[in-house]
């Protein structure tokens, strides 16, 4: 019988009616952190089997979770932990290694060992792809990984230039606002929509002391 694993990461709080119609059919689920509410942590659980990591976003609620966990799937060994910049030294005997964090996707081979990133499937920062991964194991052992990138299925459609990366973007927008100009002015300054600066502005001025993940991760979709 095939196995069918699921590897999501970095859903800060949201989980996709396409991401949750993916993974229902799952024999696991393995989630690279940044989950971001117990709500969430919960519903995966139900669904299937399920393997966390505590990313940077998971807070107080989070405490019980791992940083990093070691497993055993249908006889291949699984490493995980949420920043690649955090992975053990020794992966003796490792066959994959699942991480999260950047929200780029990355299939990577080095030193027999297959590291896997499946992106974000959360929020959707500008352009950037909402993707996850499946991977199959079969009866003879041979193992397929296969890229979803639920993108283009998004009822919501992408509307944030791609040159520009979130985080400039958020603190050009401060600046802006430090400086007196209107919303007007820092939509038509930063060729942005005049919703998404209000949206920053908002969570900024009624979070004080708010960082810049901060702000990303109570962005709307």
């Amino acid at each position: 019988m095939n196995i069918k694993i699921a590897i999501i990461s970095d859903t800060h709080s949201l989980l996709r009616p396409e991401v949750e119609e993916a993974i229902s059919d799952c024999d696991y689920i393995l989630h690279g952190g940044d989950i971001a509410s117990k709500e969430l942590y919960d519903k995966v659980n139900a669904i299937a089997p399920s393997y966390f990591v505590r990313g940077n976003a998971d807070k107080d609620w989070a405490a019980d979770i791992p940083t990093e966990v070691e497993f055993e799937i249908s006889g291949f060994h699984f490493y995980m932990v949420h920043n690649i910049k955090h992975v053990r030294k020794d992966l003796s005997g490792i066959d994959f290694v699942i991480y999260g964090h950047s929200h780029k996707y990355e299939n990577i081979q080095a030193d027999d060992i297959t590291y896997l990133n499946p992106g974000s499937c959360g929020p959707r920062r500008f352009t950037q792809p909402v993707t996850m991964m499946l991977m199959t194991i079969n009866e003879e052992g041979n193992v397929s990984i296969e890229k979803l990138d639920l993108s283009p299925i998004l009822k919501r459609g992408a509307k944030y230039p791609p040159a520009k990366e979130m985080d400039k973007l958020i603190k050009d927008i401060i600046k802006d606002m430090n400086s007196n100009r209107t919303v007007d002015q820092i939509s038509e300054r930063n060729h942005i929509e005049k919703e998404l600066v209000e949206q920053i502005l908002q969570i900024y001025t009624t979070h004080p002391g708010i960082d810049i993940d901060g702000i990303l991760n109570r962005m709307n979709p």
